[in-house]
Order: C-alpha cells, then structure tokens, then sequence
C-alpha cells in the first residue's frame, strides 16, 4: 500500500511540474506577442506610415524647467566651503620659512 501511494505521489508531482512550465512557458511566449508594436514599415502610403509611427511612439511631455531664481527654495550653500577655508590655512602654515 505504501508503494502505490509513492507511486500516486510521484505522479501529482510530475503533473505539477508539467503545469508550472507550460504556464511558465505561456507567459514567456504571450509577453513577446504583446510587446510587438504595429508594422509600420508595411504601410505604403508615406503619411499613413508616419500616422501610424506617431500613434505607437507619441512625444514625450517635457518637464517645466526649474526657475533659478524661484523664492520657495533656498539657496544652495556648499557645506564643505568652510572646511575647505580651515584646510587651506593648515597647509598654509606647514612651512614658513622655506
């Protein structure tokens, strides 16, 4: 009894792997069909052809250009400035007299 119900195991194991793969397998082929835009070489006529270019690759919105002087931000202040002043003296005074 024991060995059938390996046997039967065995079986639904098989089964489910066969399941996962095929849907595996599915999934992999039906992203490829869905990716493939319009073929727009096909078309003969030349406005057509760019009618149709222009309605699978639409134009990017452009994004409004950040004012430089827009008084909501503060000004930028570089916080390595005045370390750079006190590392500068330090090298300054290593050698007075040379």
């Amino acid at each position: 009894m024991t060995r059938f119900r390996l046997v039967d195991w065995i079986r639904r194991r098989a089964l489910l792997v066969a399941l996962m793969l095929g849907t595996l397998i599915l999934g992999t082929l039906s992203q490829g069909a869905v990716a493939a835009g319009p073929d727009c070489r096909a078309i003969e006529s030349t406005s057509g052809r760019l009618a149709c270019y222009d309605a699978a690759f639409p134009p990017k919105e452009k994004k409004p250009a950040a004012a430089e002087g827009d008084g909501s931000r503060a000004a930028y202040k570089d916080p390595f400035v005045a370390e750079e002043a006190r590392t500068a003296a330090k090298l300054k005074n290593i050698c007075r007299g040379c």
